[in-house]
Parts: C-alpha cells; sequence; structure tokens
C-alpha cells in the first residue's frame, strides 16, 4: 500500500484549497481525515504534547487513518541523539495515545551532524520491535556502508527526500517498507512539483518496492496548498500504474487541482 498524505495539517493558506472557508480550524483535523488516510505531524518536532492530545487526534479520526510522527527536537538536536533512552521513552508514552493509528516515527536529523553510527544505533535500539522507524540524515557523512548497516540491522528505513526534483539520499532500501519526503519542487507556482518529477519518483520507488509493501509519502511543499494538490495528483499518477493507493482528494481532470471542498 502506498501511503500518501501532507506533513502537517494546520496551514491558513488552506482555506479554499481543502478547508471550506467557512469552516471552523477546530474542524480541520476531521476535514483532512475524510480527505487523506495519512499524516505527517511535524509540529511533535517543536512541541511534544502530552499523551491525551494524541489520544484526541486517535479519536477524531477515521478508523484506518495513520498517523506519522517526527520526534521532538529535544533528541535529534539538542541531544543530538546522545543519551537517548529517556527522550524515546517520553515520545512513546505520549504517542502511544494513537493506538493502532501510530504509524512511524521519523528521526530528521540536524545537518551540521555528521555521522555517528554508534551514537545511531544506540538511539535505535532504545525503540520496539513492533515501532517503525525513518531516519532522515542531512549531512553527506551519513552515506556509508556503517550506517547503511545500522539502519538495516535495525530494520529503519532510510527517509529519502526530494528538493527541487532532485533525491537528497542514496536510494538505500534499509528496510521492509518506504518513507519518501517531498520538500520543494520545480514547478510553477512554488513550490509545486510537475508530473515529470512525480512519475520519476514512482519510478524509484517501483524499483525497489511494490505494492505489497507499505510506502508512505508525504508533502512538506505546504505553502499555497501545493502539498494538497501535489499529493492528489501523485496518487492518482500511482494508482494508474496499478500501485495501491490510499484514499486522497479527488481530481478534476488528470494532472488537474484538487476538488474544491
Amino acid at each position: 500500500m502506498m501511503r500518501v498524505g501532507t506533513s502537517g495539517w494546520q496551514y491558513a493558506d488552506w482555506r479554499g484549497v481543502l478547508y471550506p472557508p467557512a469552516l471552523a480550524r477546530r474542524l480541520w483535523l476531521e476535514r483532512y481525515g475524510e480527505s487523506f488516510e495519512t499524516v505527517e505531524n511535524n509540529n511533535t518536532f517543536y512541541r511534544l504534547p502530552a499523551r491525551r492530545t494524541f489520544e484526541d487526534w486517535r479519536d477524531r479520526t477515521p478508523d484506518t487513518f495513520v498517523m506519522a510522527v517526527k520526534a521532538s527536537r529535544f533528541l535529534t538536536h539538542v541531544k543530538r541523539l546522545k543519551d537517548p533512552e529517556e527522550p524515546v521513552e517520553r515520545l512513546l508514552a505520549a504517542a502511544g495515545g494513537l493506538g493502532s493509528k501510530l504509524g512511524p516515527i521519523l528521526l530528521q536529523l540536524p545537518p551540521t551532524l555528521t555521522a555517528d553510527p554508534g551514537r545511531l544505533g544506540a538511539c535505535l535500539r532504545c525503540f520496539p520491535a513492533d515501532v517503525r522507524v525513518a531516519v532522515e540524515p542531512r549531512h553527506a557523512s551519513w552515506w556509508s556502508d556503517p550506517v547503511r548497516e545500522v539502519l538495516s540491522a535495525h530494520g529503519a528505513a532510510l527517509c529519502w527526500a526530494d528538493r527541487l526534483g532532485r533525491p537528497q539520499t542514496p536510494l538505500w532500501r534499509t528496510a521492509d517498507w518506504g518513507y519518501l519526503r517531498f520538500h520543494e519542487g520545480r514547478a510553477t507556482p512554488w513550490p509545486a512539483y510537475g508530473d515529470g518529477a512525480l512519475r520519476s519518483w514512482l519510478r524509484r520507488l517501483g524499483e525497489a518496492w511494490d505494492g505489497r509493501c507499505d510506502v508512505h509519502v508525504y508533502f512538506n511543499n505546504d505553502p499555497g496548498g501545493a502539498a494538497v494538490r501535489d499529493a492528489a495528483r501523485y496518487a492518482a499518477l500511482a494508482s494508474a500504474e496499478g500501485w495501491p493507493v490510499s484514499r486522497t482528494p479527488a481530481l478534476t481532470v488528470p494532472g488537474g487541482p484538487a476538488t474544491p471542498p
């Protein structure tokens, strides 16, 4: 299953794109869940909510909904993966409120953090085997065989990432599931993606996984509702190529914008 969504849902400029102009902000998650079956919650990076907040998100979304959770910056940017036991325990205690709707945990590493396979391995060991972890390093020193071996040994997915139509990581398959983030496209209006770029990523994913595998795809190019439109168009392209795809907003025409609310 290819699970397609966006990185967050609380964007004011999505009014008129995904959210009706008069819809109260407190109901945006319900509207999002009617349109998408998955989201990457990146607000948790800035401040880890209490468990009851995760329970509230669980109760307000459909039964098949999956929420990926970006790990707190305290773990990745303040501690820089050092002494991970307590931060990971606190993260899982809170995010566990999602129950069966908890998707992968994303560890996005700071761009100044150079490779330390031992530190990464110690962090990954803190996660139970039934919790999926995706790792997004952002310093070139991480592209080495020892790092790849650590990820593979723990069943953690290297987070593939795109910026301006180009891969930001090696295209390693380190787990039997995948994770891809779209940060910024080259198309007009900025920061949208064109069909050529989207199809190239479908090809890359198809070379590593097939429809029997879970592949999480999130669009982080949120300004102007680009993420919503691109996610919908990407899902349509993937479906046309035979991928089973999670629910996304309908399209008015092939390659067109998301259907207005």
